[in-house]
């Protein structure tokens, strides 16, 4: 009787290979949303986008980036019902507000939120696959090459210089 399974390596190499190519989009997604979420706080590819929007009259000045939806809104004037800040305006008594927001292109905003997606998305799902099989991805690649090839022995050098890399980084 002879014994027809694979090595454990064969299997991991099979894994490896189709998850890699099953994950190829989804990595070139989170590869591009990466990269433009490196430029979140500057202009780089957003276009200009003019909002008008009427909250309640009289509100609060401490609340009013947050009623607006404008991160690190700062009142720069205020000249009787009008309180003005960087890119607009709101009138105090009809609660009207106007102004100039950028925003990315609406598929680049939509990756971006695939990116950064919370437990409260249900997207997060995709996001915890998607680190597990990276997480799959470091641990199988250790069984494409056998322990005593020169490759292996290689490829140990490099995840040092990798793993020496990234605390250097974190720690500069």
């Amino acid at each position: 009787m002879t014994d027809n399974r694979k090595p454990l390596s064969y299997t991991m190499r099979i894994l490896h290979r189709y998850i890699g190519f099953f994950l190829a989009g989804i990595m070139a997604v989170y590869a591009i949303s990466g990269v433009v979420l490196i430029f979140r706080e500057t202009n780089f590819l957003k276009k200009k986008k003019q909002v008008e929007k009427t909250i309640a009259p009289k509100a609060d000045p401490g609340e009013l980036g947050k009623l607006l939806g404008v991160k690190n809104l700062k009142i720069s004037n205020t000249s009787g019902d009008t309180i003005y800040f960087e890119n607009g305006f709101y009138n105090n008594l009809t609660g009207k507000a106007n102004f100039t927001t950028r925003e990315l292109p609406y598929i680049l905003n939509k990756l971006i939120k695939l990116h950064k997606a919370t437990t409260k998305q249900p997207l997060y799902w995709l996001n915890i696959f998607f680190g597990l099989s990276l997480l799959f991805f470091v641990v199988s690649s250790f069984w494409m090459f056998r322990p005593s090839t020169a490759i292996f022995k290689k490829g140990i050098y490099f995840t040092i210089a990798g793993i020496v890399l990234v605390l250097v980084l974190l720690y500069v």
